[in-house]
């Protein structure tokens, strides 16, 4: 387990605070897999009627620990060692309830998971991207499917291929959330919100969660962008954009023919 995911339980909500604010919560291994077993937990637990996932500090998460990734490019670690499987899976399985609540930034995992919550509320002044084509990956969580099919083809390959960022009141315009809010009111809103939905007959709504997702395609599609991120990973493009990256430098992508 790890420090840097705190989790309560408060009138049937389980709400798993994301806790590395000196690092803008970015995931490590560590914290993907204590969110996997508590959203495990959240599923089998009845006393548990839904989860709300929120951050301190002033992001919600900068994302995958960019340091994994270099690591896997360098050849110092392997694919297999990284655990964001393990939260994604998790997340594909879903079957009550999920309520975010975003302030500041989210990056990568932290805008695709969005996608697999039911309810999301966002700070007005919250940046939402996804730049995983600037670090030479491609997207993952299913985002490749789910972010068009929420937002539209154009806007999803914008923020995609051009890492195009989006504040917390036009994610709310194009669908990402569903509203946006004062930072300081964010989490108090998701809170009733997921304490709204526990008090619905639970049967019903997963039921209605069910229908609206197809979870076994949603799975295929993870292990699919997961098999091309790893292998992407493992590219002279990653090398380079993992190298800028950590020389605070523009990547160069011109000489690489891909």
């Amino acid at each position: 387990m790890t420090d840097h995911v705190r989790i309560s339980i408060e009138d049937n909500v389980m709400r798993l605070l994301l806790a590395r604010p000196e690092k803008k919560n970015a995931l490590t291994n560590a914290m993907y897999a204590a969110l996997g077993a508590a959203l495990d937990r959240a599923e089998s637990d009845p006393a548990i009627r839904a989860v709300l996932f929120e951050a301190e500090g002033d992001a919600f998460t900068a994302g995958n620990d960019l340091g994994d990734f270099a690591a896997v490019a360098a050849g110092m670690m392997a694919r297999s060692e990284m655990k964001a499987h393990v939260l994604l899976s998790a997340l594909a399985r879903a079957e009550k309830p999920y309520v975010a609540a975003v302030q500041g930034l989210a990056v990568g995992v932290g805008v695709t998971m969005l996608l697999h919550c039911d309810l999301v509320y966002v700070a007005e002044d919250a940046k939402l991207t996804v730049p995983f084509v600037n670090l030479a990956v491609v997207p993952e969580a299913a985002s490749s499917w789910l972010l068009p099919a929420r937002i539209g083809y154009a806007r999803a390959f914008a923020m995609f291929a051009l890492g195009e960022p989006v504040d917390g009141r036009t994610a709310a315009a194009i669908g990402i959330a569903n509203s946006a809010l004062p930072a300081a009111d964010v989490r108090a809103k998701a809170f009733a919100a997921a304490k709204a939905l526990a008090t619905r007959p639970i049967g019903a709504l997963r039921a209605t969660k069910k229908l609206m997702r197809d979870a076994a395609a949603i799975q295929a599609l993870m292990t699919k962008e997961g098999e091309i991120f790893g292998e992407r990973l493992r590219t002279a493009e990653a090398a380079e954009a993992f190298r800028a990256f950590a020389e605070r430098r523009p990547a160069d992508f011109t000489k690489i023919s891909g």
